[in-house]
């Protein structure tokens, strides 16, 4: 992904407060009691840090430590093959890597240009199929929710709905059905993976997408998810396809565009910024991604 927004006892299992790295390690069953003992006695005998006396004695690894580390600063991360989650969902498998330095640096921007304004939703919209928005979408709520931020995903794409693929979801009821007065908010899932962040499935898939979006009672549901939540990011179907991300954009006020690196065309992007003007929202900025 390319940016840019231009804009000595035997070792007890630890109980819940031991946030020690030999503690965690237990805890994760990267290593056993036993083996706490001899990380312990070549700690004492050579003056270093348990880590490093346990990965000496090849018990764990870099990653392992790191993983640890991440716990002990409420840094959640996933390795490899843990969970089901698409393994394009960079921030919460690579959280390391120079592609997810960019999600920081986007946050960091959305932050000062608008959360901090005194808002609290944005629209993720692709300018057509495929340019990896919803991919988008998804890595920027885990990295909002690695800031501590209580962060809900919403799925508001109803012609193709994906999240629930890519986090490994059932796309039971969701937003549609809140919206025509089936279910409630509380029908969002809390991903345990990390503490801060929720998503809110796009739900059964209705014949009405866009008369559904342009309810009035859209408004009210998302003043109630803003209330509820630091950060609500809304993924929308692309622009190409439906103009649905227009009426969430008039009730959210602010639009993050995704441009696809050798697919957009400016000219495009530029179609899609006065369209959304037009509708009374504001381009916070653009990323070009390459998914």
């Amino acid at each position: 992904m390319d940016n840019t927004l231009s804009v000595n006892p035997t070792p007890k299992m630890p109980r819940g407060g031991d946030l020690s790295i030999g503690g965690l390690l237990l805890e994760s069953g990267k290593i056993t009691p036993d083996n706490a003992e001899r990380v312990l006695r070549m700690q004492k005998e050579l003056g270093i840090r348990f880590g490093e006396a346990a990965m000496r004695l090849g018990l764990i690894n870099e990653a392992d430590i790191q993983q640890v580390l991440a716990r002990q600063f409420d840094y959640p991360y996933l390795q490899p093959g843990e969970a089901k989650y698409s393994d394009k969902l960079v921030a919460a498998y690579q959280p390391f890597s120079s592609q997810v330095e960019v999600l920081r640096a986007v946050r960091s921007q959305l932050m000062l240009r608008w959360f901090t304004r005194g808002h609290k939703a944005l629209v993720v919209l692709g300018i057509e199929s495929g340019d990896g928005a919803s991919l988008f979408a998804a890595n920027l709520a885990v990295v909002f929710s690695q800031l501590g931020e209580n962060t809900l995903l919403v799925d508001a794409n109803l012609r193709h709905p994906s999240q629930h693929e890519i986090l490994d979801l059932k796309n039971g009821q969701g937003l549609s059905d809140v919206l025509a007065g089936r279910a409630q908010l509380d029908v969002a899932s809390k991903i345990d993976s990390f503490v801060s962040l929720s998503v809110l499935s796009a739900g059964t898939l209705a014949p009405n997408p866009q008369e559904l979006l342009s309810r009035s009672s859209f408004t009210g549901v998302n003043a109630q998810l803003e209330e509820a939540h630091d950060v609500v990011i809304y993924d929308t179907a692309c622009f190409a396809t439906a103009s649905d991300a227009l009426a969430i954009a008039a009730r959210c006020g602010g639009v993050l565009l995704v441009a696809r690196k050798n697919k957009t065309l400016l000219d495009d992007v530029a179609l899609v910024t006065e369209q959304v003007i037009a509708a009374g929202a504001q381009v916070v900025g653009s990323v070009l991604v390459d998914f």
